[in-house]
């Protein structure tokens, strides 16, 4: 399940994962960006605490990967806790 949390000017939408376990028991949470483009999407998938891209497709440029990943870095708690709880409650 995804949970969005943010819609950018020009249409990228924000969405970050449920916890998931690997095998060695480490915990992550996927936050991905993604914009609608004439034929698909640009994504960009950002895992953390490990802070590594693990999907990247379409046509982002390196200064939104950068803040991407900024943004990622900076609400690491964020997406860790809400995604423990399920993901938000937005009125």
């Amino acid at each position: 399940m995804t949970h969005e949390f943010a819609q950018y000017p020009d249409g990228t939408l924000g969405v970050f994962s449920g916890i998931g376990k690997k095998e060695n028991g480490e915990e992550y949470v996927r936050i991905s960006f993604e914009r609608p483009m004439e034929y698909g999407f640009d994504t960009l998938v950002i895992e953390i605490p490990s802070y590594n891209i693990v999907l990247e497709d379409g046509n982002y440029t390196e200064k939104e990967k950068k803040t991407f990943l900024e943004i990622v870095k900076n609400g690491s708690a964020f997406f860790f806790k809400y995604a423990r709880l399920g993901g938000l409650e937005i009125a």
